[in-house]
């Protein structure tokens, strides 16, 4: 029988293995941490946010920002809805929320590695855990896989350790071009007067560009501890992942709070000052805004809260519309995004062939995952990309 290696035993390594001919081959899972599957573990606060109900190929490319031309043909074969499918076969039902985010019912991210342990237990797959893998070597038609816990011979291996630097070396040894990794999926540092003592306040919709990148994103916003977060920041981050580890995160933003051009915004107040001329500003509700917010703004423009709003001036005004629609914020770093750390950089794309995930470099070698050149923004994207990648290897080598 042939003996197959997965090295990494994360989402692209369990699902491959998972969809496996157990009846060909032997299937060993080397994974170096104590526990497999930690990413699905932690993912979705805990819930696991499987994928994404986006179910045209086309328009689910377009939340990768590296990745996205190569995997279209990916996604033509394997897409969320076969993810929901191959999960309901396993009587794992998933639901989608408002968002199209999509999660096992149970809610609970221990739901989907109970599938795999099942799955990868019918199939008699080995799985060694603190198996740290230091060299693969190619001899003839086999791959001798040294680890700390001695010698795997290999027909196949699969590749699929996820993007720390060791395991991007080691596949760099073998031949294969790397792509400098920087994070992608982070949040934004920034002291800024505006933002303390507010965390947690949220906006529903908001806009943030970076005039320096000519660049803009639009989403729910969340100001933090440390500076703001939300999908918009994460969007932006994922990006121009790139272009801000050059700029070392030391970048100016501007805020659109309200998602309103200036003279929109303008026409509301006004419209308000009209109606409610004796209201005091404090107490004002102008915009869809949470009080404590709206209090802050008035607070940085340094308008009194007892004010009446038909005594509120022009220039006043403009203080205040300024902060709202076009308020210019120093970012000075990043942090990571919960627990959910994702990399830009890996395998250079143009050494894979899409159709099967295998290595044009290495024969009998595929390679999936995080170690790969590929990410997204965060919503289910980058698990989903794994299982279609790990399905397709699955498939291919069922075929031989």
């Amino acid at each position: 029988m042939k003996q197959i290696i997965i090295i990494g035993g994360g989402a692209a390594g369990f699902f491959c293995a998972s969809n496996l001919d157990e009846k060909k081959y032997n299937i060993t899972i080397l994974e170096q941490n104590s526990d497999v599957l930690q990413k699905v573990k932690i993912s979705g606060g805990g819930r696991c946010n499987v994928t994404h109900a986006c179910f045209d190929p086309r328009e689910l490319v377009q939340f990768y920002p590296r990745g996205n031309k190569e995997l279209l043909s990916v996604f033509t074969k394997f897409q969320p809805g076969d993810t929901m499918e191959w999960f309901d076969q396993r009587n794992v039902p998933l639901k989608i929320e408002n968002d199209n985010r999509t999660f096992p019912e149970s809610n609970s991210s221990q739901t989907i590695i109970n599938t795999f342990l099942n799955e990868t237990q019918k199939k008699n797959v080995s799985i060694k855990t603190k198996c740290v893998v230091k060299e693969i070597e190619k001899t003839n038609e086999k791959y001798i896989v040294k680890t700390g816990s001695g010698d795997f011979e290999a027909d196949y291996i699969v590749y699929a350790t996820g993007s720390s630097p060791k395991s991007l070396k080691i596949i760099e040894t073998l031949g294969h071009k790397i792509i400098d990794l920087v994070p992608s999926l982070f949040t934004f540092n920034i002291k800024d007067e505006l933002l303390k003592d507010l965390p947690g306040t949220s906006f529903e919709n908001a806009e943030i560009s970076i005039p320096k990148l000519k660049t803009e994103e639009s989403g729910p916003l969340l100001i933090t501890h440390w500076g703001l977060s939300g999908p918009a920041v994460l969007k932006i981050s994922a990006w121009e992942a790139i272009s801000l580890a050059k700029l070392k995160y030391n970048i100016e933003i501007e805020v659109n709070f309200i998602s309103k051009p200036m003279d929109e915004a303008e026409e509301i107040f006004q419209r308000f000052k009209e109606s409610n001329p004796k209201k005091t500003i404090g107490q004002a509700k102008i915009y869809d805004i949470t009080n404590r917010f709206w209090q802050k703004i008035l607070e940085v423009s340094k308008i009194d809260l007892n004010k009446q709003v038909a005594n509120i001036s022009g220039k006043e005004m403009q203080k205040i519309l300024e902060s709202l629609c076009r308020k210019k914020l120093q970012v000075t770093g990043k942090s990571t995004f919960k627990d959910e750390f994702v990399t830009a950089g890996g395998v250079d794309l143009k050494e894979i062939n899409f159709k099967n995930m295998s290595s044009k470099i290495l024969s009998n070698f595929y390679i999936a995952g995080e170690v790969l050149n590929i990410d997204a923004v965060t919503g289910g994207f980058n698990f989903q990309a794994c299982w279609s990648e790990g399905w397709l290897i699955a498939q291919d080598l069922n075929t031989l």
